[in-house]
């Protein structure tokens, strides 16, 4: 299991602390601690109860204007951040914490709670900090899922690019398709030699040619590939085919 993730709710005078659950589902309000009114002490303090709580990372709320913009409250969270980083050497990041405080008290005032006020206000401070905690774990949540499907994507794109090519003894090549291009009415395809084949050692060491062209013939629906002997012709689509890749690369720099 990874470690726990720990947040803090830093205020003035009080800091609010949640923490996860053992297997980083979702987060639990834990306790509030009360400042000292010395910067250092009161890090070291909150680094020790990350250490204490077995947490292997650190996420902070960042006060910010609703607009977004940065304020004086900003500032002075960040001052202590940069405290708590000195007195820990586990990475510490932000949340962004607007209108965390304001739904833990509508929470708490719905759920009934009518202890004393130094209760409440402790009570606020460690639901303000799980909300911090909860949204951090929901945007990692939805990071790594983005990650995922982009990772699938990719291997779904990578594994429809290769394709097996059969000699005329029978013997089958793994090649990846670099491109197809028009030439004069006619459509040609280039293949290379597959990456991890090549880096396993296994494509032909006595094959000269390192690219491979066939024409494309036939309908959409049943297309083949056929050889093509006319070598003056094979030198004419290589070059073709270059300037078209160096046409597209100028291109895709312009839009950048």
């Amino acid at each position: 299991m990874e470690p726990r993730i720990i947040a803090f709710d830093i205020g003035d005078r009080r800091i609010g602390i949640a923490i996860t659950d053992p297997f980083n589902s979702y987060a639990m309000p834990l306790e509030t601690y009360f400042r000292t009114g010395d910067l250092r002490a009161d890090a070291a303090a909150l680094a020790a109860a990350a250490e204490r709580e077995g947490a292997g990372r650190i996420v902070c709320g960042l006060p910010l204007n609703a607009d977004g913009t940065e304020s004086v409250q900003t500032e002075k969270t960040r001052r202590f951040l940069s405290a708590l980083r000195e007195a820990t050497a586990l990475p510490v990041v932000t949340e962004d914490e607007r209108y965390t405080t304001r739904e833990a008290r509508q929470d708490l005032v719905a759920m009934g709670v009518n202890a004393r006020r130094d209760k409440r206000r402790k009570a606020v401070d460690s639901l303000a900090a799980a909300y911090i905690l909860e949204g951090y774990l929901s945007k990692t949540k939805k990071e790594n899922q983005d990650m995922s499907m982009k990772e699938e994507r990719n291997d779904y794109e990578d594994d429809n690019n290769i394709v097996e090519l059969t000699d005329e003894e029978g013997k089958t090549y793994r090649y990846e398709h670099v491109g197809t291009i028009e030439y004069k009415g006619e459509w040609y395809c280039f293949f290379t030699p597959e990456k991890e084949a090549v880096e396993r050692g296994e494509d032909d060491e006595d094959e000269e040619e390192e690219v491979a062209i066939f024409h494309l013939v036939g309908d959409e629906d049943d297309e083949t590939l056929e050889t093509i002997e006319d070598e003056d012709l094979l030198d004419e689509l290589f070059a073709e085919f270059l300037r078209q890749y160096d046409e597209e690369g100028e291109e895709d720099e312009e839009e950048e």
